[in-house]
C-alpha cells in the first residue's frame, strides 16, 4: 500500500498569520474596497462625514479648553497644535475601532469560506488611512494658513507618527478582533481605551504640564506611550515650523522634544512591533473557533 507525502499540503484553515495576507494582496484590495465603499452607503452627504465629524469634535473642544478655560494663552498657534494631535488620535481610534470589531462585521464571510482571517483588520486600519487623508489635507491647509514652511525632518517626523499610529492600531486591532468574537466585553474595553487615549497624550494641552506638574519620573512613564510619541512627532511635523525662533524664547514656543526622546522613539516602535506579535499569537489562538463563536 502506498504511502502519501503530506509535507506539501497545508492543514486545512490555518495560514501563515500576516504574511498571508502580503501573499494574497488581490483579496486584501477587494476587502480595502468594499469597506471604503460601504462606510458612507445611502448616505446624502457621503465622504463628507470625513471633513465634518472631526471638525465638530475639534471644534468643541478648541472652544471648550482653548477659549472658555484659556489654554490657548499658554501655546501660540494653539488651534493648529490642538488640530495635529488631534488628527494623530482620530486616527488611531478610529483604526482601532474598526480593526476590532473587522471580524464580527464580516461574519458572513467568515461562515462560508476559508481566507486568512487577518485581512479583515488590516482592511480595516487602511480604511481609516483613507478616510484620515481628508482630516490631513484640513491640516495642511490650517498649517499653511499659520505660515507653515516645512523640512525634510518635518515631513519625515510627520511620516514616521503616522506609521507609528498605524503600526500600534494594527497590533491592538488584531489583539482585541481575536479576543472580540469569542468575548464581546473587548469591544466595550477597547471604547474605553479610545476614550482616555485623548487625554493620555499631548493633544490638548503642551507635555510641560506633565513635567511641571507630576514630575519628571512620571513624564518619563508618559513617554512610553506610543500615542504621546506620534503626537509630538506630527506636532514637530506641523506646528513647530509655524512657530518662529524669537516665540520660541517663551514658554509658549517651541522648546523642543521631551528629554531623550530619541529613545523613546526606539521604545514605541518596538511596543508597536511587540503588540503585533502578541496580536497575531492571540487571534490565531482564538481563530480555531471563529466560525463557531462568531
Amino acid at each position: 500500500m502506498s504511502t502519501v507525502d503530506l509535507k506539501e499540503f497545508n492543514v486545512p484553515g490555518r495560514g501563515r498569520g500576516l504574511i498571508d495576507v502580503f501573499r494574497r494582496r488581490y483579496l486584501l484590495k477587494l476587502l480595502v474596497r468594499k469597506t471604503t465603499s460601504t462606510r458612507y452607503r445611502n448616505s446624502v452627504l457621503g465622504w463628507t462625514w470625513s471633513y465634518v465629524r472631526p471638525l465638530i469634535r475639534f471644534m468643541v473642544y478648541w472652544l471648550i479648553l482653548g477659549v472658555v478655560l484659556g489654554v490657548n494663552r499658554g501655546v501660540d498657534n494653539f488651534p493648529l497644535y490642538m488640530f495635529a494631535g488631534f488628527s494623530a488620535i482620530t486616527f488611531f481610534n478610529d483604526a482601532f475601532s474598526k480593526a476590532t470589531g473587522s471580524v464580527v462585521a464580516n461574519k458572513s464571510l467568515v461562515k462560508k469560506i476559508y481566507l486568512p482571517r487577518e485581512l479583515f483588520p488590516v482592511a480595516a486600519v487602511i480604511d481609516a488611512f483613507v478616510h484620515f487623508l481628508p482630516q490631513v489635507a484640513i491640516l495642511v491647509i490650517v498649517a499653511i494658513f499659520y505660515g507653515w514652511a516645512p523640512g525634510a525632518w518635518h515631513i519625515g517626523a510627520a511620516l514616521l507618527g503616522l506609521l507609528l499610529i498605524a503600526l500600534v492600531a494594527l497590533g491592538m486591532g488584531i489583539l482585541f478582533a481575536g479576543i472580540n468574537v469569542r468575548y464581546r466585553d473587548a469591544g466595550n474595553f477597547a471604547d474605553v481605551i479610545q476614550q482616555v487615549s485623548l487625554w493620555l497624550s499631548p493633544v490638548l494641552y503642551p507635555w510641560q504640564m506633565i513635567q511641571d506638574t507630576l514630575g519628571d519620573t512620571l513624564l518619563y512613564i508618559y513617554l512610553c506611550n506610543p500615542l504621546t510619541v506620534a503626537v509630538e512627532l506630527l506636532h514637530y511635523g506641523f506646528w513647530a515650523p509655524t512657530v518662529s525662533p524669537e516665540d520660541a524664547a517663551h514658554p509658549g514656543g517651541w522648546t523642543g522634544f521631551p528629554p531623550h526622546f530619541g529613545i523613546y522613539i526606539g521604545v514605541a516602535l518596538a511596543i508597536g512591533v511587540a503588540l503585533i506579535f502578541l496580536g497575531q499569537l492571540t487571534f490565531r489562538r482564538f481563530e480555531r473557533t471563529f466560525a463557531q463563536d462568531v
